[in-house]
């Protein structure tokens, strides 16, 4: 295999990872009291520190001298802390009002907000293309929504809610760290990035449970470690591990072969991973609407990527 096929290999296998840890969120709020901010906690966290000890190794000296840049280390903290941090949350959350497979395709809703915010702030109209693409993306979360059936909405409310805003906070984590990524590499970035999330995640659980008692219980809940079995977690270490740290190392390694466009198109490999993996391993039923949809999405991040294509190539 040459090196451009090893970099494509790698993305496909990190964005089938994406999907993956998708389900295996889902089996954790199937069969455990695990709640969204303990398990993107735990995630984060922990592939946070493996992220860190791999590049205290491999990249100790660029690590030094980014932390001693006030400036990165100020963007550094917003892209962790609200960024990844937000993104994670809420994809989680999502799941567990909807599924793994239905959660991933509303997270592709992001490439609206990716599409749309340069044409506001530019204020330009969207060319044909986008507007295209915006429109298959709608209509992918049309289908998923009401199941085909245009008069009745077939999620949770919360769910599409929370999928909207996951899409938005996705959209913030793939727009923000652009001038990060050129100055450090997307990995340091992302790894640290990582790190900074997990922290803020647990100061958040720590400030919800200090405001249930503050409140004298009116408020917030007091947190406590749920009871997991072996199964349970044996599927969170594989969430940290093969599911974020290794899906976000392999999947950027590839990017950084292949190249960006190639990695935004190789990246619908997720929702299609995540909706495989739901329905055979989970038993999760999914409606032909539902396989509408995801079809939908998928042929709207090719679209993205062959427009970005076509404009690296002028």
């Amino acid at each position: 295999m040459d090196r451009a096929g090893f970099g494509i290999a790698c993305a496909i296998v990190g964005a089938a990872l994406w999907g993956f840890s998708g389900a295996c969120m889902q089996y954790l709020f199937e069969h455990s009291q695990a709640t969204s901010l303990f398990i993107t906690g735990v995630r984060m966290l922990g592939a946070g520190i493996l992220f860190l000890t791999v590049l205290v190794v491999r990249k100790r000296e660029l690590i030094k001298n980014m932390l001693t840049d006030r400036e990165s280390v100020v963007q550094l903290c917003v892209f962790g802390s609200l960024g990844l941090f937000l993104c994670q949350v809420t994809y989680v959350v999502t799941i567990g009002y909807t599924n793994a497979g239905t959660a991933t395709v509303l997270q592709g809703l992001n490439i609206v907000f990716v599409l749309v915010a340069p044409c506001v702030l530019a204020r330009r109209l969207p060319g044909l293309r986008d507007l295209t693409s915006v429109a298959l993306a709608f209509a992918a979360i049309v289908a998923v929504a009401t199941k085909g059936d245009l008069g009745v909405l077939n999620i949770p409310i919360e769910g599409l809610a929370w999928g909207i805003f996951n899409a938005a906070s996705v959209a913030f984590y793939i727009m923000y760290p652009k001038r990060l990524f050129a100055k450090w590499g997307s990995l340091p970035v992302t790894g640290l990035g990582m790190f900074v999330g997990g922290i803020a995640v647990w100061i958040v659980i720590g400030a919800v449970s200090a405001l249930h008692v503050l409140s004298g219980g009116a408020m917030g809940e007091v947190f406590t470690v749920p009871v997991l079995d072996a199964s349970c977690m044996l599927v969170l270490t594989i969430v940290v591990v093969l599911g974020t740290f290794a899906a976000f190392g392999l999947y950027l390694h590839g990017v950084s072969i292949a190249g960006s466009m190639a990695g935004s198109l190789l990246g619908a490999i997720e929702p299609v991973s995540a909706t495989i993996f739901s329905a055979l391993w989970l038993g999760t039923f999914f409606a032909w609407a539902d396989w509408l949809g995801l079809a939908l999405m998928v042929a709207t991040i090719v679209l993205v990527g062959t427009r970005n294509m076509s404009y690296l190539k002028r």
